[in-house]
């Protein structure tokens, strides 16, 4: 009988750890992402920054370069 709770113990492991490499991909990810539109024309909704309109290239261009100089540790620190 011990033999056999061994060895089930064993099979119920290996099965576990199998278990957790066959998660199915991220789809969100790949929802987000969609190759036929410009990152530029973006969403009209409430949820964009306040300088940028949805198609227009030179403003989203603008925000972006206002984002990454925000996020850029050595000119906040001047």
């Amino acid at each position: 009988m011990k033999f056999n709770f061994k060895t089930l113990s064993l099979c119920f492991a290996a099965a576990t750890l199998l278990a957790a490499c066959s998660e199915p991909p991220e789809i969100a990810a790949k929802a987000a992402k969609r190759p036929d539109v410009a990152p530029y024309m973006g969403a009209n909704n409430g949820f964009v920054t306040k300088n940028w309109t949805p198609g227009n290239q030179a403003s989203w261009t603008e925000s972006i370069d206002k984002r990454t100089q925000g996020q850029n540790e050595y000119s906040r620190v001047k």
